[in-house]
C-alpha cells in the first residue's frame, strides 16, 4: 500500500513537471524571436533562462522516478533521498543562470547597444511575466501538496524568472519611450536575487541530506499518541530519519512499570507501532525504560536528582531513571542543550554531587541528544 502511494505521488509530480516543460518551451520560442528581432540581449537571456527551467523540470522528472523506486538489497531504505540531490542540481542551474545573467548585465552596462522594441514585443514579454507567475505558484502549490522539494525549488525559480521578465519589460518600455537602455542595471539587480535564491535552495537541500530536526508538531503528535496508552508513563528519545518526503523511519523509548511481563511488553509495543503508523505514516521501533520508583528510597533519590538538575539550566530533561536496589546502582539519562560546549563535564559534575549526597550508591548518567522537541 505504501509503495502504491509513492507511485501515485511520482505520477502526479511527473505530470506537473511535464506541463512545466511544455509551458517553458513555448516561452523559449516566443522570447527568442522577440529578442533577436529587438536586438535585446536581456530578452534572449530570458529565453535561455526558460530553457534552463525546462531542463530543471526534466531533472525533476528523472529524480522523482528514481526516488519512487522501491527498496532493494543495496538500498534497503528506498531511493527517496534522490529528490534532495535533484533539488541540489536545480540550485546549481539557478546559480549558473544567475552568474551568466550577472556577467552579461555588466557587459551590457559597459558596452550598451541600441534596441528596437515594438508594441508586439512588449505584449509578448508581459504575457511571459503572467505565465511565469502562474507557473511559479502552480509548482509551489503542487510541491507542498506532494511534499516535493524539487517542485518547490522549480516554483521559486519560476517566480524569480517572472521578476527577471518584468525587469526586461520595464527596460523595453523605457527603451521605446525614452530610447534609453537600462537592461544592464536591471539585470545586475535581478542576478543578485537569482543567486540568493539558488544559494537558499542549495542550503535547504544540503540540510535535508545532512539531517534536520523533525517538525515539532509531528514530534508532539507522536509523543501524545504514545502517552495516550495507559501503561505508558512517558515517551522519550524520539528519533526520526527521513528517507525522502513522507518516508520516515525512527525509534522511541517509552517508560513502563518494571513488573510488566515480556508478553505484555510485546503486545503493548506492537499496538504503539501500529497506531503510530496508521496515524502518522511513521515506521517506529519502540524501546523501553523500566520504572521502579514506588519505594521510599527510590522516590527520595529521584527527587534529589530532579532538584539537583534544576540547578543546571543547560539540562533540558531527565528520564530513564532506574534504581538497582541490590547492586546499589542508579541510572538516569539527561538531555543537555546543544549550546552547551562541555556536556560531559555537566554530567560528571552532576554525578559527583549525587554521589556526595548518597555515598553508598553508584550513579551512571547517560548523555542523550535533543533530537526532537
Amino acid at each position: 500500500m505504501e509503495q502504491e502511494k509513492i507511485m501515485n505521488r511520482t505520477k502526479e509530480i511527473v505530470k506537473v513537471s511535464a506541463r512545466g516543460i511544455g509551458a517553458n518551451l513555448i516561452l523559449v520560442v516566443f522570447k527568442a524571436i522577440v529578442g533577436f528581432l529587438a536586438n535585446s540581449i536581456a530578452v534572449v537571456l530570458d529565453a535561455v533562462n526558460n530553457l534552463s527551467d525546462a531542463l530543471s523540470s526534466i531533472i525533476t522528472i528523472i529524480g522523482t522516478k528514481i526516488a519512487g523506486k522501491g527498496a532493494d538489497k543495496k538500498h534497503p531504505y528506498g531511493h527517496g533521498r534522490v529528490e534532495y540531490i535533484t533539488s541540489s542540481i536545480i540550485a546549481i542551474i539557478m546559480l549558473v543562470a544567475g552568474i551568466t545573467a550577472l556577467k552579461e548585465s555588466i557587459e551590457k552596462i559597459i558596452t550598451p547597444t541600441k534596441t528596437d522594441f515594438k508594441v508586439y514585443s512588449v505584449v509578448v514579454i508581459a504575457a511571459a511575466v503572467v505565465a511565469k507567475v502562474i507557473l511559479g505558484y502552480y509548482f509551489r502549490k503542487k510541491g507542498r501538496q506532494f511534499q516535493s522539494s524539487s517542485l518547490i525549488s522549480s516554483g521559486t525559480d519560476a517566480l524569480f524568472d517572472a521578476v527577471l521578465s518584468f525587469a526586461t519589460l520595464i527596460s523595453a518600455v523605457v527603451a521605446m519611450i525614452w530610447e534609453y537602455n537600462i537592461e544592464g542595471f536591471l539585470g545586475v539587480g535581478i542576478s543578485v536575487f537569482i543567486l540568493k535564491a539558488g544559494i537558499e535552495v542549495m542550503r535547504d537541500a544540503i540540510s535535508e541530506l545532512i539531517g534536520v530536526r523533525i517538525d515539532s508538531e509531528l514530534a508532539d503528535g507522536i509523543k501524545a499518541k504514545i502517552a495516550s496508552f495507559e501503561e505508558i508513563h512517558g515517551a522519550y528519545d524520539l528519533v526520526l530519519h527521513t528517507y525522502g518526503p513522507g518516508q520516515l523511519i525512527g525509534a522511541v523509548h517509552v517508560e513502563i512499570d518494571d513488573d510488566m511481563t515480556a508478553r505484555q511488553i510485546d503486545t503493548l509495543t506492537r499496538r504503539i507501532m501500529a497506531d503510530v503508523y496508521r496515524q502518522f505514516g511513521v515506521v517506529l521501533t519502540v524501546g523501553i525504560y523500566a520504572a521502579n520508583t514506588s519505594d521510599d528510597i527510590s522516590k527520595t533519590i529521584r527527587r534529589a536528582a530532579e532538584e539537583k538538575i534544576r540547578e543546571y539550566p543547560q539540562i533540558l530533561q531527565m528520564h530513564g531513571f532506574y534504581m538497582e536496589h541490590e547492586a546499589k546502582v542508579v541510572s538516569l539519562d539527561i538531555i543537555v542543550d546543544f549550546q552547551e560546549k562541555e556536556p560531559k563535564e555537566i554530567a560528571e559534575k552532576l554525578g559527583a554531587e549525587l554521589r556526595e549526597q548518597f555515598p553508598e550508591y553508584r550513579f551512571y548518567i547517560n548523555l542523550d541528544r535533543d533530537f526532537s522537541d
